[in-house]
């Protein structure tokens, strides 16, 4: 099983793949240099692919150093990033305990884009030699999407445990909710208590929707511009400001409600962008969606309870599961298909199951999301987590609360089912070209003047 704090990951941005799980193999990296006989004098890492062609623009290089130094990314302080890479940079070295081995980011941190690794496009390569050059330590990893990372030794990202009542498909989902009477929520957590108590389930799902609800609030109170040459001005406060003027003197426009749930995920967006804290949803790329639409729920269409904004989460993490196991979340893999037509199917079926729907129409409406979401590139302008990523948040969360309500307006019954369009997503990734993978080697990415 994928557990919902697998898929629910509090983090940094602007990336999952690309700056999560960077930090986290080079924390796994510096545990392994921890359990070598003598501590080695240097290390350089290597990466390749997608993290290669656009690291710079993702922060995979800070992402690097903050796990050679410890850091976490759910532990880590935003505000003091800076400052720690700063302080590597001029020492040319991190500490093991006493140890002090040679680390030049200059030099010693390479982003390699003629060689790709065989598992994926997202590959890193750690090495550690002694005072004589000679390696003593190899190790190849793997940010496979949503800040999951695997090795070539062995898949470390899902949890692997015998889930009581397992699935591997929407259909068997569904034949699971039939046989024992159970909503899809309730399925999801009897697989969550196998893992860990319900007490610790209810409060990590807190801390979780906590999270993102915080992470709103941030985007909306912070203007300015992001970060990068771009100089892209934050949008999310003036918006903001202007909703809320405009109810104020009673001037809603017809489309208030989609312009709020818009400006929410733009919120969380623009906070990624600035590398501050986000929740994975499932990917750093695709953050705002869930978010938006969880806040849509709480503050438009039913009383705030932390019961309902668990029924979201499990359900979307359900969701999200059959999504991961069966094609994939990563834009470096299948596109941006993979992020927020992800993150658009989770939510639409997190906002049916807490206004009451069937587990049919559940399914139907995370079908819906993804079905219009197929052949979505990810071709991010100058490897930026900028655009157009900010807004198509906007939309995807926007689409997800319009999947939810044309499935609540049926029965359940539809032609074309969620493992369908899995399925397709999967073979449309396959096909998709590299240059649309987030290699900003092609799209937006090389039609648009850099200037």
């Amino acid at each position: 099983m994928i557990s919902v704090f697998e898929l629910f990951k509090i983090g940094i941005g602007p990336s999952s793949s690309h700056t999560v799980g960077p930090m986290v193999a080079a924390a796994r990296f510096l545990t392994d240099l921890r359990e070598l006989p003598e501590p080695p004098a240097r290390v350089g890492v290597s990466l390749h692919g997608s993290l290669a062609f656009t690291g710079k623009g993702h922060g995979s290089d800070t992402a690097i150093c903050l796990g050679l130094l410890g850091e976490r990314p759910d532990r880590v302080d935003p505000d003091a990033v800076p400052g720690l890479v700063a302080g590597l940079e001029a020492e040319k070295a991190f500490f093991l305990g006493a140890a002090r081995i040679a680390f030049d980011p200059a030099s010693d941190l390479v982003l390699d884009t003629a060689e790709m690794l065989p598992r994926h496009t997202n590959g890193m390569r750690f090495t550690a030699e002694d005072a004589e050059g000679r390696t003593v330590l190899v190790r190849v990893y793997y940010s496979i999407g949503g800040g999951f990372v695997v090795d070539d030794a062995a898949e470390t990202a899902p949890i692997d445990v015998v889930a009581p009542l397992p699935f591997d498909s929407a259909d068997a989902l569904l034949d699971l909710c039939e046989a024992r009477g159970l909503s899809i929520a309730a399925i999801q957590l009897e697989n969550e208590l196998a893992l860990r108590p319900r007490d610790e389930i209810e409060a990590g799902l807190d801390a979780i929707a906590a999270a993102m609800l915080a992470c709103i609030e941030r985007g909306l109170a912070t203007g300015g511009v992001l970060p990068g040459r771009f100089k892209v001005r934050r949008r999310a406060k003036d918006l903001h400001a202007r909703l809320q003027a405009g109810a104020l003197k009673n001037a809603k426009s017809p489309s208030e409600t989609m312009d709020r749930v818009s400006t929410y995920a733009i919120a969380v967006n623009e906070e990624n962008a600035a590398g501050g804290r986000v929740v994975t949803a499932p990917t750093n790329g695709a953050a705002g969606i869930v978010p938006a639409v969880l806040r849509y729920l709480r503050e438009i269409c039913a009383e705030p309870s932390p019961e309902k904004t668990r029924e979201f989460l499990l359900t979307a993490a359900a969701i999200g599961g059959l999504i991961k196991r069966n094609a994939s979340i990563s834009g470096a893999e299948v596109g941006c298909q993979g992020e927020v037509g992800s993150a658009a199917s989770m939510a639409a079926a997190g906002l049916a199951a807490a206004l009451g729907a069937t587990p049919l129409q559940i399914e139907n409406a995370a079908e819906i999301a993804m079905e219009h979401h197929l052949g979505m590139t990810c071709d991010p302008i100058g490897g930026l987590v900028q655009i157009p990523c900010i807004e198509r948040n906007a939309f995807g969360a926007v689409k997800a609360i319009a999947a939810s309500s044309l499935a609540m307006h049926g029965d359940g019954l539809h032609y074309v089912s969620l493992d369908e369009v899995i399925e397709t997503m999967r073979q449309t990734g396959v096909d998709m070209q590299s240059k649309y993978k987030e290699t900003s080697q092609g799209g937006l990415a090389v039609n648009v003047a850099e200037c």
